[in-house]
């Protein structure tokens, strides 16, 4: 199963302070946007109702934020990306220590960026051009993609919609497997699903669908 976010309230009671942190300043605020500059070096980078830029070349701990997208700079590095009602950019050779999360928001990865955890959602696509995840791929309504030369450590799963918590109208979800990407470990599908695999690539065992495959750049 999908891992559900932290409550709200607990988010909620971040501090509009900055507080001295060992590898550098943690940065929590209310109704505000957080900037992590070119270089420079951050602890936890948290904001409610606002979004995070990590810049070129600079580090932070935990990244996260509820109603705020998360933009992570060519050549930075975090430990992790989680953002509710907000979509999460990881850019050109960026690396996550830990997992990239998001509620109702789409993740984008960029060439040659790295993963060392899972990348989830609930709703919006996951696309990852060129990237490595070390960890799985995990959606409940939304569409992946992994692009061309992409590499994926511990498969796919898409999950059934929990109606209780998912209010989004359930949709057939499309999932494409690039020109020379790997696949490892189980695609396994709790619902109908668009299984789309070029003829280049390489995948472990598929439970739960029926893979088609293709020719060329795209399906």
């Amino acid at each position: 199963m999908l891992r559900k976010p932290l409550p709200l309230l607990a988010v909620m009671a971040l501090a509009c302070t900055a507080a001295a942190h060992a590898d550098g300043l943690d940065i929590q605020k209310i109704n505000g946007e957080v900037r992590v500059e070119a270089g420079q070096r951050s602890g936890d980078a948290q904001t409610v109702n606002g979004s995070i830029r990590i810049g070129d070349g600079a580090t932070a701990k935990e990244v996260s934020t509820v109603n705020g997208s998360i933009e992570v700079a060519s050549n930075a590095a975090i430990d992790a990306a989680e953002t509710v009602n907000g979509g999460i950019e990881i850019g050109e050779g960026a690396r996550v220590r830990d997992a990239v999360t998001a509620v109702n928001g789409a993740i984008v990865l960029r060439e040659k960026a790295e993963i060392g955890g899972d990348v989830e959602n609930v709703s919006g696509s996951i696309a990852a051009h060129g990237a490595r995840i070390a960890g799985r791929v995990g959606t409940v309504n939304g569409d992946i993609e992994i692009g061309a030369r992409s590499r994926v450590g511990k498969g796919i799963l898409v999950d059934k919609p929990d109606h209780g918590w998912l209010r989004a109208k359930p949709r057939t979800p499309r999932v494409v497997i690039g020109p020379h990407a790997v696949v490892e470990g189980t695609l396994e599908f709790h619902r109908e699903v668009e299984l789309l695999v070029s003829d280049s690539a390489t995948i472990g065992e598929v439970k739960g669908a029926t893979a088609r495959t293709f020719s060329g750049d795209r399906p």
